[in-house]
C-alpha cells in the first residue's frame, strides 16, 4: 500500500516453453515485490500439443482459425516445437503435460492460464498438475532453449 494505492498482486503476460521472455527482466522484479505471474497461453495457441507439427493444418484449431497469429508458426518456433515434443515423448509425457508442468514448475507463476477446446483436453491439462519433472528433463528443457532462444515472443 504505497500512497493509499493497493499493491500490485499479479501481472498478466505470455509464458510458455515457446516465450520465456518474462525471464529476461520481469520475473525477477515480479519475484522480489511478490508480484506472481498470470501466465497466459502457456500452450502457445496449442502449438506445444504438437498437433500442428509437418505443416498440419487441423480443422477448427485456433492457428487454422486465425492465420494472422504468426509468431508461434514461424521456422523458429516450429523447430522448438518439434524438439519439445520429441524430449516429451522420450520421458513418456505427452506433451502438452510437460509444457503445462514446466511452466507450473516456475517459482514466479502464479496460476497457469489454460484453455481447451474439448472435455479430453481439459483433463489432460488439469492432469499437468501432477507432473513432475526431473532435474535432468528441465536440463534437456534448458538446452532447447538455449538452441532456440524465445522463437515466438
Amino acid at each position: 500500500d504505497v500512497g493509499g494505492l493497493p499493491r500490485v498482486a499479479s501481472i498478466q503476460n505470455p509464458y510458455s516453453l515457446l516465450n520465456r521472455s518474462f525471464e529476461i527482466g520481469l520475473s525477477e522484479f515480479a519475484h522480489r515485490s511478490g508480484v506472481g505471474l498470470l501466465a497466459y497461453s502457456p500452450l502457445a495457441f496449442g502449438m506445444l500439443s504438437g498437433k500442428y507439427l509437418n505443416g498440419a493444418q487441423p480443422a477448427g484449431a485456433r492457428l487454422t482459425l486465425f492465420e494472422r497469429f504468426t509468431r508461434y508458426t514461424n521456422p523458429q518456433a516450429q523447430a522448438a516445437t518439434e524438439a519439445y515434443v520429441t524430449l516429451a515423448q522420450q520421458h513418456g509425457l505427452s506433451p502438452v503435460q510437460m509444457a503445462l508442468a514446466f511452466v507450473n514448475s516456475r517459482p514466479f507463476v502464479i496460476s497457469n492460464l489454460i484453455g481447451a477446446t474439448t472435455l479430453l483436453q481439459l483433463r489432460e491439462n488439469i492432469d499437468s498438475i501432477n507432473v513432475s519433472l526431473t532435474p535432468e528433463l528441465l536440463q534437456a528443457i534448458d538446452a532447447i532453449h538455449q538452441r532456440h532462444p524465445i522463437p515466438a515472443p
